[in-house]
Formats: C-alpha cells, structure tokens, sequence
C-alpha cells in the first residue's frame, strides 16, 4: 500500500469525527477547570495525569521506533520535535496567545498518531517531524494556559519537559520490546489502541 493511500486512510476519519465531536476536557486547567499547580513536581507529575497528553506521547515514542526501521535518526528526531515544538507552545500559552482548536488539535492529535502507528505510515522524516511537531504546539499552549502560577514556569517546564521524554521512552521501550520478539504487529495494535483512546476523547 502506498503512503498517500495509507495517509489517507488515517486522515479522513480523524477528520471526520473531528468535525462531528465536541472538545474533551481531559485535564485539570482546561476552560471550565481549576488551573494547576505551579512548580518542578507538578509539571512533572501533569503530564502523566492528562490521558490525551499521556496517549499522544507515547504514539510519538511508538513512531519513532517504526520510522528508524527505514531512518536511523528518526529514533531521537521525533521526539525532540515534541518536546521543542511543545516547549514553543507552553510559551504561548503562558503568554496568553490565542491559538484555535486548542482542544480539538489535541484530541486529534491522539486519533491521528494512533492511526498512523496503526497503519505503519513513513512518510519522509521532515514531514514526520512537521506532524509530530504541529500536534505538539497544541499540547504545550494547553500546559501554559492552564499554569495557574506563572512565577514558576521555569520549573514547571523543566517537570514537564523531564516527563515528556520519559514517555516517549516508554513509547520507545514497548516497540522496541514488541520487535525483539518477532512480533511488529503489537506496535501496530498498540497503535490502534491509542487511536480508539482518540475517538473516546473526541466524542466523549
């Protein structure tokens, strides 16, 4: 199967349900919730506590592990355009730029990633980087937006930061785990797995 048509097959029902779901407030600090708190252990602890956050980390982790079959360099690439992409979206947030579709970019974010772990897509590795790092943003905006104390952003990013490569690494370690056992396909069913987590949170 060619990659635009797996491509395909991932993006048209993300989109679809996208259009059709209401936002989920997965976590504490979304409009309508209380903010959260401020400093090292408690940006080290949200992530961790936030489903969407926690799914969307992980599919990065198991992506990376599938596109390094074909580019090496895909195994640290991936993940540090999250965690960059994140960290430029946390500043926004913090500094109270709007950013649209916040919570759909989010929620989306964990279908799509799902789907693409699923379906084994590998696209060229600028445009995996481009992906990961546009869902990014909007996980890290939601991070600055809902820090209730922003006199220790600094901290609270480092937290935050910490345990987002620490996911990824999990994400890293299953992969890695499922190929040394002959068995690739717990990759691909880990990935759906996550994409059904993202129409949970998308129609929830």
């Amino acid at each position: 199967m060619s990659f635009k048509s797996k491509l395909g097959q991932a993006v048209l029902p993300a989109v679809v349900l996208a259009s059709l779901a209401l936002p989920a407030l997965a976590h504490p600090g979304h409009p309508g919730g209380e903010p959260v708190a401020a400093g090292f252990t408690a940006g080290f602890t949200h992530p961790f506590g936030g489903f969407d956050h926690l799914m969307a980390m992980l599919a990065v982790g198991l992506w990376a592990i599938q596109q390094s079959g074909q580019t090496p360099r895909a195994l640290w690439l991936l993940p540090a355009s999250f965690v960059v992409a994140m960290a430029g979206g946390f500043v926004l947030g913090l500094a109270q730029v709007a950013l649209p579709g916040v919570e759909a970019g989010i929620a989306l974010s964990v279908l799509l990633l799902g789907l693409i772990v699923a379906f084994a897509v590998r696209p060229p590795l600028p445009a995996a980087m481009a992906v990961t790092a546009l869902f990014a943003v909007f996980h890290g905006h939601a991070h600055g937006t809902e820090l209730g104390d922003a006199s220790q952003a600094v901290t609270y990013a480092l937290g935050m930061v910490l345990a987002t490569a620490l996911l990824h690494g999990l994400g890293l370690a299953a992969a890695r785990l499922a190929q040394h056992v002959a068995l690739p396909a717990l990759t691909r069913a880990a990935g759906a797995a996550v994409a059904l987590a993202g129409i949970v949170i998308l129609v929830g």
